[in-house]
């Protein structure tokens, strides 16, 4: 089981990582669908330190509406798949009262419990949809080595009056070290909101950090509307997270990357750069998280905009202020990344996807400096459109998803090798 935080195991990650312009790309699972397997991941995905790797699909599993699995690996290359647990399996007259869709990925904490969001089911009062706007949930691993893990939902979403507290999570949680956990709800309040659950003697505590759409009336908002990411915890201490739209006080608002500072009179957002939906250097319509490189400077993706359209990497300098287009992707190599970039602690290199590519489905990158190499051009048998961010175990080996390809059109778990 791992135990580290998440920072930590990035350095960890890398601490044995090699160049990867000569890489190999093998799929370590395919998807096969209910109801013994899952489908369509797109979610990232989690690796302890034995190398076991923990993720979610949408659908799939006993009901239809998605898994938790791990993958063990085996001697000889192979990989061998449990499920923890399939959605639905509470069910309420409607509603998977467990959730349902788990869209975001997982994270886990020092003991091993996994953690992590579905986008339906739920036992709130939902207006958007008629399945449940979503919950937190916990997946906790058992006493002994084989035996079940326990399942709990820590939040149901629309638990408050008009969904105030938030809905529809997408994003992957953020965990600190104090045990509080952070995301986001693309729906409820205004326009979306930053949320944070903290744990307690009577349970699980949720508190709305910030509600999007403050400053301008749906759907013009210049601070920012629908945050499909998760946020990630600086060294400040600060949140900092994108938006798919806003930013703008006209309709061309592609978007914001934010900062949400803690302060005397609770938190603060300041909207660090504003993109714009209409073609540009910058790009626009931010659906990935931000990471930072060792020197502070912040990156992430955005999945249209850009000299030929198809999308950007954008940095934004501590130092220097503003953004600037890092790299605006072609179509040889690469169109619509949708996730986050991971970057090398040691050296600033760069390692994401992209869900697109001319005459391909999809790619594996990686940027160091100025210079992009593709790491993988997908097929389709090899993995289809990948949507998720990438991980690594402490060999350096690359893990990510696709949501098609593989042997059944349901999508693949892939490893990239130095």
């Amino acid at each position: 089981m791992m135990r580290l935080t998440s920072s930590a195991v990035v350095v960890l990650l890398f601490a044995c990582s090699a160049a990867l312009s000569h890489a190999q790309e093998s799929v370590i699972w395919s998807f096969h669908g209910t109801p013994n397997d899952g489908a369509a991941p797109t979610g990232k995905v989690a690796i302890d330190r034995e190398g076991n790797i923990y993720g979610t699909t949408q659908y799939g599993g006993t009901q239809d509406w998605g898994i938790v699995f791990e993958l063990s690996p085996s001697p000889g290359g192979t990989w061998t798949e449990t499920l923890l647990h399939s959605f639905c399996q509470d069910f309420d007259g409607y509603q998977c009262t467990d959730g349902a869709q788990p869209i975001g990925g997982l994270i886990t904490d020092a003991t091993g419990n996994l953690y992590g969001t579905t986008y339906s089911g739920g036992s709130g009062a939902c207006g958007f949809q008629s399945g449940g706007c979503g919950t937190v949930f916990e997946l906790s691993p058992p006493s002994v080595p084989g035996g079940v893990w326990t399942y709990s939902v820590l939040y149901n979403f629309c638990s408050q009056q008009n969904c105030a507290d938030g809905a529809l999570p997408m994003g992957r949680l953020q965990l600190d070290s104090s045990g509080n956990l952070y995301g986001t709800g693309v729906g409820g309040g205004n326009g979306g909101v930053v949320f944070e659950l903290s744990p307690g003697m009577n349970g699980w505590t949720e508190s709305v950090l910030y509600d999007f759409c403050q400053k301008g009336k749906f759907p013009i908002c210049p601070d920012g509307y629908s945050p499909k990411a998760g946020v990630t915890l600086g060294k400040d201490g600060s949140l900092y997270g994108t938006t798919s739209g806003g930013g703008s006080p006209k309709f061309e608002g592609g978007g914001v990357v934010y900062r949400l500072s803690r302060g005397p009179n609770g938190w603060s957002e300041t909207v660090l750069d504003s993109f714009s939906s209409q073609s540009g250097s910058k790009g626009g319509d931010l659906l990935g998280a931000v990471n930072f490189d060792p020197a502070g400077n912040l990156y992430s993706t955005a999945s249209g905009g850009g000299k030929f359209n198809l999308g950007t990497v954008f940095r934004l300098s501590p130092l220097n202020g503003g953004s600037q287009a890092t790299l605006s992707f072609d179509g040889s190599d690469g169109a619509g990344p949708v996730a986050g970039v991971l970057i090398d602690p040691r050296n600033g290199t760069l390692y994401g996807t992209t869900t697109g590519a001319n005459q391909n489905l999809g790619t594996v990158y990686k940027i160091r400096g100025k210079d992009l190499t593709v790491l993988h051009y997908f097929g389709g048998s090899d993995g289809a459109e990948p949507k998720t961010g990438l991980e690594a175990d402490r060999h350096g080996n690359l893990y990510g998803t696709t949501e098609f390809g593989g042997d059944s059109n349901m999508g693949v778990v892939f490893q990239i090798t130095p």
